[in-house]
């Protein structure tokens, strides 16, 4: 196992454990390269099932659970761990209705321990980190990555440093970050500017955990290991997913291409990519078929979550994207609204950011894209009470609204 440069001109190797952020030849961001597994996937899914009846620490969690597809090997006991994971595959109803769809499922990650998919990454990143001899780890977040980092870094009694762009997040996520101990950097600006801001600090003492950490796109791809468990290992026709700083759309990817390349699926499902149309700029990337990508700005959404105008991963999502044969798409603000009370009245549940993947369904169904029988997957990232201020705009307006429409 080793780290390898992403760019596949480049190629660059390194030992597994070095300490950087990026390539030190091209700067482009690594990757993990996991062996093969020893045993055969049939014998490998049985004990992944024979671990779910485990009481062991690393058995509990939905991410360690699948440890031989993951970097290590860690001393069990050396497990940063909250039993993340083990989330839920939720069959759509009145969304699936909505969608023109007899088979809809939500993969609801928002059902982690701190309430979004961060979990899953954190806890490979910040076992890393302790295995390095890290003493702070930082992160630049729009909410969720600052939650997530601060919980697990208290597990693992390291300093928690969190970059914030000022007066642009959820105070509900701001609050977690706070209750568990993190040190707060407000950053004029917004997340990218964190990022940058994060990025250049020249502390050696520092462990970055954005996603650009190759450990965090490792325990993120457990996702679509675990979704393929759920459904007996029959493939869905598409997975449809959040497009912010793209971790995700690279770490499910990561994981579709190994599961095929190890043997345990024949082909993998399309992978749809959904960004909010104010902060587009992988899905303008996908419609021109430009080499680079092209920032944007100033990004404006309501899903403050994937509010992110300059993705660092795009490369990887986009050879993801590439290998499922999926696309990228955006929808506005608006469809992310309705979408978000269809999920809500569905008695399921999440955040703005989320909601990106109905509406994304809802418009291909529009357009005639969506054959009725296809098995869709789709992925939702965060928790209904990760932006509770959302809901209760956005039910006061439709409440006035409807006032509004009542003869005096």
């Amino acid at each position: 196992m080793h780290l390898r440069c992403n760019n596949r001109n480049c190629a660059h190797t390194l030992d597994l454990h070095e300490r950087v952020v990026a390539c030190p030849q091209c700067g482009d961001l690594l990757e993990v390269v996991v062996d093969a597994p020893q045993a055969e996937p049939a014998a490998l899914k049985r004990m992944w099932l024979e671990r779910r009846m485990s009481n062991a620490s690393a058995d509990r969690s939905g991410v360690w659970r699948f440890r031989d597809l993951l970097p290590g090997p860690y001393d069990p006991d050396s497990l940063v761990t909250l039993s993340e994971g083990n989330t839920p595959l939720v069959h759509g109803l009145k969304t699936g209705k909505a969608a023109g769809l007899d088979r809809l499922f939500f993969k609801h990650l928002g059902w982690n321990p701190t309430g979004c998919f961060k979990d899953l990454g954190m806890t490979v990143g910040m076992t890393e980190a302790k295995f390095v001899g890290a003493k702070i780890v930082a992160c630049a977040s729009t909410g969720n990555t600052s939650a997530s980092l601060a919980a697990y870094a208290a597990r693992a009694a390291l300093s928690a440093q969190v970059y914030l762009p000022s007066g642009k997040i959820s105070l509900n996520k701001l609050a977690q970050a706070i209750d568990f101990g993190a040190e707060i950097v407000q950053v004029d600006g917004n997340f990218d500017a964190a990022l940058d801001q994060l990025l250049n600090t020249t502390n050696k003492d520092i462990y970055f955990l954005n996603s650009v950490n190759p450990f965090r796109v490792e325990g993120q791809k457990t996702v679509m290991i675990e979704m393929m468990e759920q459904l007996d290992w029959q493939v869905p026709d598409y997975v449809i997913t959040p497009g912010g700083n793209l971790g995700n759309t690279s770490a499910f990817g990561k994981a579709l291409e190994e599961l095929k390349e190890f043997g345990f699926i024949d082909r993998a499902p399309k992978l749809i990519v959904v960004q909010a149309a104010g902060a587009n700029p992988f899905a303008e990337l996908w419609r021109s078929g430009a080499d680079e990508i092209t920032p944007s700005s100033h990004p404006e959404t309501v899903a403050t979550a994937i509010r992110i105008g300059n993705p660092r991963s795009w490369r990887k999502a986009l050879h993801s994207v590439k290998y499922t044969g999926g696309f990228v798409m955006d929808v506005t603000d608006e469809e992310i609204g309705e979408a978000k009370s269809l999920i809500g009245l569905d008695g399921i549940g999440c955040e703005p950011a989320s909601a990106t993947t109905l509406a994304g369904l809802r418009k291909m169904q529009s357009q005639g894209k969506l054959d009725r029988g296809a098995t869709v997957v789709a992925i939702l990232t965060g928790h209904a009470l990760k932006d509770t201020d959302y809901i209760l705009k956005a039910h006061a307006k439709l409440k006035g609204a409807h006032l509004a429409e009542v003869p005096s």
